[in-house]
């Protein structure tokens, strides 16, 4: 029996919060790619704030200088119920197995996967999730302090602006991934560090 090819989705979730439960999870943008880094299937949703929870204050003012991406967020809200459930299903409508991508994979993981099993009991990941630092950190041989984005190649990075709004920068993240991920596995070298940022 043939394998399932690997879809990586790459996501993106806003919050008011540190962590769910207390706080809630505003946004969701997911892109997939297929093995050959094409962009397959995109998702993005909007969600109502969960009952009893409360926006933390740091972050209430953290979202003051970004009025632009607050108020996208806040566009056409739904359910986390509906929401959740409608990604599950988007995600098992993937032709092949879902990977979770993400800069940073622990903070965007954390929502995902505790709503997923909020809301509908169903863990469309697995444990399955790529940290796209991480991933870095294996290509340039470094230690993890010299992997952020200021360290890595210009080549890498994709011409979309990261703007705090969920799809966009899914889309940005993806790209930077995608560009990644060709160059390890066509086995180019990615030692030439003169175009760092």
């Amino acid at each position: 029996m043939a394998k399932k090819p690997e879809i990586y989705v790459s996501v993106d979730i806003e919050a008011d919060g540190p962590i769910p439960g207390p706080h809630s999870m505003l946004s969701i943008g997911a892109v997939a790619y297929d093995e050959a880094g094409e962009e397959i299937a995109h998702y993005s949703a909007n969600l109502d704030t969960l009952e009893d929870a409360t926006a933390h204050p740091r972050m209430e003012a953290w979202w003051q200088h970004f009025p632009e991406a607050w108020a996208a967020c806040r566009e056409n809200t739904r359910p986390p119920q509906a929401v959740m459930s409608e990604f599950a299903d988007w995600l098992d409508q993937l032709p092949g197995n879902p990977i979770f991508t993400a800069w940073p994979a622990t903070w965007d993981f954390m929502w995902i996967y505790w709503y997923l099993l909020r809301f509908t009991d169903r863990r469309a990941f697995g444990e399955h999730g790529i940290d796209m630092r991480s991933y870095a950190m294996g290509m340039r041989k470094r230690p993890f302090r010299e992997c952020g984005k200021p360290y890595l190649p210009n080549r890498w990075f994709s011409e979309q602006e990261h703007n705090h709004i969920a799809l966009d920068d899914a889309r940005e993240q993806g790209e930077l991934f995608v560009n990644m991920l060709r160059e390890n596995l066509h086995g180019k070298s990615s030692g030439n560090d003169d175009d760092e940022r």
